[in-house]
Order: structure tokens, then C-alpha cells, then sequence
């Protein structure tokens, strides 16, 4: 790179945050409601060494800028940004300190947490004091990028409608490190999990969607790492435009990587989806480090006290709160977003701790500015929006509360399936969850897609442990076992852990079939966590947040049990995507529609019959039938349905119950589509109508309808 003069500098355009590199020479672009100055620096090809300190010139609009000729792609580049020092008023600029640029398109190099990354004197334990230490041989550096791709495989990109969606949720590194088909080398990389056989086996499960847990540069907690331990997860984000480094095998091209990543799950015609963090950052509270947006301007991207802003909102539970009521806050997530759906072509977001992006000065509310944005924007409307709807702060729980058009996490279907698959949870309780919860996401035009389900996922047991154990085993994280949820809802058979009891193992294995089943052929959209299709374990551990090890690494020596439990997933998603009447739009209701005479679903008792209200209220009711009618009004239009007609059995009875098939409308017989006693019967076994059927115990057993029209 030639030498910059700064005379040479321009003033830019403070059109677009960020560096933006045009080909002849590279826009810088910072907001700062509050700061009296921004120099940019430069850093030699090591990212070691600052080799040039430029002040942007122009201050338009809260935004600094300037433009810099021939500096371009490859070059390492932080903020240091003059202002006030005053805590107490919320102002913590220290230009002693290197920060990163919240709109950078990729970082390089790791935190080392040094006393010089605090903007305060750290050994005095007082942010109220001033740290006139350099931070730049300590921190990352930001890295120019050329944003030129040629996205050879899109041709393969397609949305998948929600009634079609399958998410199955995983972790770049740990997906693929100890896979044996991919080249060591790239184990545990973005170019590892876009490998032809890694692509091929997501594919071949029947999931529409890979869900993956935070790629946005993410910081390693000093507590963590003092006790060999890391932020595995990586919900501790620091920048929301760029791919972690730490996932490239090849670093200095991370951004085409995980392009690269993408493209090949388009080609495979699967959606890749990101879990996102813009509820909080790296940055923690008043004793955190200053490392970009506390020393950008901390007044105005957190949320402080009203009344004593030198301290922190905490609505999140790690410290600080981003503040979403900011305008400019706001632009900065919804041009994070978009830059994500236009630039790296991804399809949808999952929202950790989504309550706080709804969040006002006055609390939660449905019409805040970020889901505003989100309703009325052209790009983000084009993609699937999915809202982890809680987080620790007053009114934080939100499940079903939020706008039309929005998916939600549904732990009231994992907490439901849990208990009832244990004991603890009647027919009754079930019986919404498998329709998709209308108790809660059935208003406003909202379809039954809104309710994601879920019986597992990154955080807590993975589902072979929750069959396995009845209380958590967190010892590795060096936490005496204190830390993760000790209300998990499971159930360990009759032994704790690993046993060779024969009875326990197979009705272990039944379990693990039967909350599959339950969570397949729900209404509503399933999301499967990756591993549970062949019992992947964690060993008791549920909160593996911190493992960076054998814990949270997928195991890819597969038993013969875990083979034959993928057979069966398979068969599972297979049915979902063949019989449209396992994913209606439309919720299930039970109501009879008097002009059609048809009713879209009707509860089944032992004998046979309808269900009847006493039989709800009976406790004692274990087994019972879902009866889903593919005549119903599939949509607005007053006309019969056309699909298949099914007939989902459950019994969560200890015994075995013999089950009559009813006799149901047209009803020419029934034939066997899966059972989860005998999960490799390939044989579709036909019955009359009427006939009884063995329905083992702890079982789920379908039927499909053989009308008379088929015959």
C-alpha cells in the first residue's frame, strides 16, 4: 500500500457506514451523536503495526467521514474517537483505546485481555477512572474487503415455504470437527460444513433449513478463558457484518468462505439461516471493555438508567442492553439485515433474545421502531423472521405476542411434549401443541407456521439426554455444576446415564422415536437440533455453552441404533412433506364447517369414538387418536380439501392399549405408515375399519385414510 498524505484526503460521502471500498480508493463513514472527533488508523500487512493516523474530515448529519485514496481491500484499519470522559453522564470516549468499526465487513486476529482494552483503570476497580494505555497490540483489527463474489449455484436458490420449513439447527465448528469426510484441514470451517457429503447427508434427512448459531465475530470471555475454557456458542457478538474469522481455514478470505458456504446449500436447494445477537454485546457493563461501540458512543448505542447513566439496562442478563429506541441503532441492525440477505445471501434469522428488539423505554410493544422496520421493509420481508420471544427483563415473556408475519420459538410445546412423554402432562395439555398452538399464535392472521417447535436445542439436553438423565451434569465447565436449568422435564427410564439394562435402552430409544414423532407431525413448524436424528449425547452436560471439545462436537461414529434412528427420522420428514394435512397453514380448530360438513380435526378415544368432554378432564387418559380430515377448507375459499386423511395415535400409557380404528367418513379402510415400537417396518400393513390395533405402550402410532374413491 503507498503511503497515505493527508492532504490527500477527500471528505467522502456520509451516505453509507462503514469502509467501502470503490475500486480507486476507500469511503469511511462512523455516526457519533457525541464525539468531537474519529481518526482512522492504519495498519502494515501484520495488523501489528499503526502506520498512518488520518482525521475524517467532515462531520455531516452525526456522521464523521472522509475518503482515502488508494487504500484498499486487505488493508487493517480501527477507530480512535475523541469526546468526553464522563461516566456519570453516559460518555466514555478514551481515543487511547483501538475500536472496531460496527459496520466493518471482516475482522482479524483475537482480544487479548489485557488491562489496556478497559477504557478505565482496570486494577483500580473504577471506571470512573481514565486508561491512558494504547489497546491497538491487544485487539482486532478491522479488514477492508472487495465484495465482488460470482455466486455460481445460486441457480439452486429457492425460498421454502413455511409450511414446508424444517429447521435443523447446528454449529459450524462443532458439525463437521470430527467428521470423518471432510479433509482435516478443513474440520470445523465454513469450508467444511459447505463439503459435498456434509451438504448431501442434511439433504437427504428431508430438513429445509440450516439453522446456525452465531457467526457474527463473537468475543472470548476473560473468565472463561482463565479456566481453559471459550464462548463456544458465541452469543457475545462484536461486530454484525462480519463471519468470525476463527470459523476460515483460510482467514485473510473468511468473507468469500462463508460465501462460498452458502452457495453450496443453495445449490442443494436448502435455506441457511443465522442466529443473530443484536440484543447486547461483547462489551458488558460500566467494568467491561471499551473495544467498539461503548467508545464510539456509548450514550447512544446502550441503554443506560435514566436517572444514573453511568450504569447499564440489563435486560439481557450479560451486562448491557443495545439500544434498539436509537434511530440510528435501528439503521445499523436493519443495514446488518439486509446486508446479510443481499450481500451473503442468507434466508432468514432466528433473534436470541428477541423481546429486546421490541423493547421501549416503556417495555415490550409490538409496534416498536426495529419490528416497524422489519414489517415495511422491502428486503426483510423477503426472508423468514424467527424471534426467540423472552428475555430476563419486566413483561420479557412474549411467546405469540409478536407481529404477523413473525415465527416465534415455542417452549410451550417443548415444556408440554417433555411432560407428557414423562408423565407428567395430560392429553389435554397435548392437545393444542399438536395443533400448533392456536392458544397462543391464532390471531391477527397469523398462520399455524408461526409456532416453531422445538423439543431440543443448543441450550439444555440434546434429546437422547433428555431420555438419559433426570438431573444435569455440567462438572466440565468448572462451575460445581451450578450453572444450566435445573427444571429440564426429563425423564432418565429408570437409570441415570449410560446403562446396559436392555428394557431401559429400548424404551430409551422409543422415547427419543416417540418425541420425534411428536415433533414431525405436529402442525406448525418443526425444528429438529443436529445429532438428535441418531442420539447424539452431550453427556448430561446442558449448558455446553463453553465447550469447545468432544461435549459439543458431533460424534460421527454412528451405532446401529443411531443408524436405524436416521432411517426413521427420514420415513418422519418424508410423511410430513408427502400428506399436506401434517402442515396446514390454516389451524386445526375442531369445529365442524356446516357447509362442507367436514370437520378438520376430530379427537379420538380408545374405543373408537369422539372424544367427549369427560374424557378430557380424565386424568387417567393416556392414549387417544388425532384425527386430521384432508377434506378440510385448506384456504380461505369455501371448498373441500383434496389431501390425504391421517390418523395420529398416542398413547402415553406405561401399557399396552388396543386401539379401534374408527370408522370414519368414506372410511374404506386404514393402512400403517409408521409406528414407533417398529421403526424399520418398511411393510404398509392394512386394516378394516373398526379393527383394533395393539398400540404399545409409550408409543405414537399413523394411519392413512383409504377413502372410498381410492378403491
Amino acid at each position: 500500500m503507498s503511503e497515505i498524505i493527508k492532504g490527500r484526503i477527500r471528505e467522502g460521502s456520509p451516505a453509507k457506514r462503514g469502509a467501502h471500498w470503490d475500486g480507486q480508493g476507500t469511503n469511511f463513514s462512523l455516526f457519533s451523536a457525541n464525539a468531537t472527533k474519529v481518526e482512522v488508523c492504519l495498519f502494515d500487512s501484520t495488523g501489528e503495526k499503526e502506520i498512518e493516523r488520518v482525521e475524517l474530515p467532515e462531520y455531516t448529519n452525526q456522521i464523521f467521514h472522509g475518503y482515502l485514496p488508494d487504500v484498499g481491500p486487505g488493508t487493517f484499519y480501527g477507530y480512535r474517537v475523541h469526546g468526553p470522559y464522563e461516566p456519570e453522564a453516559g460518555h466514555r470516549f478514551n481515543p487511547n483505546k483501538l475500536l472496531l468499526d460496527p459496520y466493518a465487513r471482516a475482522h482479524a486476529g483475537s482480544l487479548t485481555w489485557d488491562p489496556a482494552v478497559f477504557g478505565y483503570k482496570m486494577e483500580s476497580g473504577d471506571d470512573l477512572t481514565f486508561d491512558e494505555r494504547d489497546s491497538a497490540p491487544f485487539v482486532p483489527k478491522c479488514v477492508i474487503v472487495d465484495p465482488n463474489f460470482d455466486w455460481h449455484g445460486e441457480p439452486g436458490r429457492r425460498f421454502v415455504p413455511w409450511d414446508h420449513t424444517v429447521v435443523y439447527e447446528t454449529h459450524v465448528k462443532g458439525y463437521t470437527k470430527l467428521h470423518p469426510d471432510v479433509p482435516e484441514n478443513l474440520r470445523g470451517t465454513y469450508a467444511g460444513l459447505g463439503q459435498k457429503p456434509v451438504v448431501d447427508y442434511i439433504k437427504s434427512l428431508g430438513v429445509t433449513s440450516v439453522e446456525l448459531l452465531p457467526v457474527h465475530t463473537f468475543i472470548d470471555d476473560d473468565f472463561l478463558l482463565q479456566k481453559g475454557l471459550v464462548n463456544f456458542w458465541g452469543y457475545n457478538s462484536i461486530g454484525f457484518f462480519a463471519p468470525d474469522p476463527r470459523y476460515a481455514s483460510d482467514v485473510p478470505n473468511s468473507l468469500r468462505e462463508f460465501k462460498e458456504m452458502v452457495a453450496r446449500y443453495h445449490e442443494a436447494g436448502l435455506e441457511v439461516i443465522l442466529d443473530v445477537v443484536y440484543n447486547h454485546t461483547a462489551e458488558g457493563n460500566e467494568k467491561g471493555p471499551t473495544l467498539s461501540f461503548k467508545g464510539i458512543d456509548n450514550a447512544s448505542y446502550y441503554r443506560l438508567l435514566p436517572d444514573q447513566k453511568r450504569f447499564y439496562i440489563n435486560d439481557t442478563g450479560t451486562g448491557n442492553t443495545v439500544n434498539l429506541s436509537h434511530p440510528r441503532v435501528i439503521q445499523m441492525v436493519a443495514d446488518s439485515l439486509r446486508y446479510w440477505v443481499q450481500e451473503m445471501h442468507i434466508d432468514g434469522f432466528r433473534f436470541d433474545l428477541g423481546t429486546i428488539l421490541a423493547r421501549e423505554p416503556h417495555g415490550f410493544d409490538e409496534q416498536s421502531g426495529f419490528l416497524k422496520v422489519c414489517q415495511q421493509d422491502p428486503v426483510l420481508q423477503t426472508v423468514k423472521l424467527i424471534a426467540e420471544p423472552w428475555d430476563i427483563g419486566p413483561g420479557g415473556y412474549q411467546v405469540g405476542s409478536f407481529p404477523a408475519g413473525w415465527a416465534e420459538w415455542n417452549d410451550s410445546f417443548r415444556d408440554t411434549v417433555r411432560d407428557f412423554w414423562r408423565g407428567e402432562a395430560s392429553a389435554q395439555a397435548l392437545a393444542p401443541r399438536l395443533c400448533g398452538s392456536p392458544d397462543k399464535f391464532n390471531h391477527s392472521g397469523r398462520g399455524a407456521w408461526a409456532s416453531v417447535n422445538f423439543v431440543t436445542a443448543h441450550d439444555g439436553f440434546t434429546l437422547n439426554d433428555t431420555v438419559t438423565y433426570n438431573e444435569k451434569h455440567n462438572e466440565a465447565n468448572g462451575e460445581d455444576n451450578k450453572d444450566g436449568h435445573s427444571d429440564n422435564r426429563s425423564w432418565n427410564c429408570g437409570a441415570e446415564g449410560p446403562t446396559d439394562d436392555p428394557e431401559i435402552n429400548a424404551l430409551r430409544e422409543r422415547q427419543i422415536r416417540n418425541i420425534l414423532s411428536t415433533l414431525v407431525l405436529s402442525q406448525g413448524t418443526p425444528m429438529i437440533l443436529a445429532g438428535d436424528e441418531f442420539g447424539r449425547t452431550q453427556e448430561g452436560n446442558n449448558n455446553a455453552y463453553c465447550q469447545d471439545s468432544e461435549i459439543s462436537w458431533v460424534n460421527w461414529e454412528i451405532e446401529e441404533k443411531g443408524q436405524t434412528l436416521i432411517r426413521f427420522t427420514r420415513k418422519l420428514l418424508e410423511l410430513r412433506h408427502k400428506y399436506p394435512i401434517l402442515r396446514r397453514t390454516r389451524f386445526l380448530t375442531g369445529q365442524m364447517n356446516e357447509e362442507l360438513g367436514v370437520r378438520d380435526v376430530t379427537w379420538i378415544n380408545a374405543n373408537g369414538s369422539e372424544m367427549q368432554p369427560g374424557d378430557w378432564d380424565n386424568a387417567t387418559t393416556k392414549c387417544f387418536g388425532m384425527l386430521m380430515d384432508g377434506r378440510a377448507q385448506v384456504t380461505g375459499i369455501r371448498k373441500r380439501g383434496q389431501d390425504a386423511t391421517v390418523l395420529m395415535v398416542i398413547n402415553g400409557h406405561h401399557d399396552l392399549v388396543e386401539f379401534n380404528l374408527p370408522d370414519a367418513s368414506g372410511c374404506q379402510g386404514w393402512t400403517l405408515l409408521a409406528d414407533t415400537n417398529i421403526p424399520d417396518d418398511e411393510e404398509e400393513r392394512a386394516f378394516e375399519c373398526g379393527d383394533t390395533y395393539q398400540v404399545t405402550g409409550r408409543s405414537v402410532v399413523l394411519f392413512l385414510l383409504q377413502a372410498e374413491t381410492e378403491k
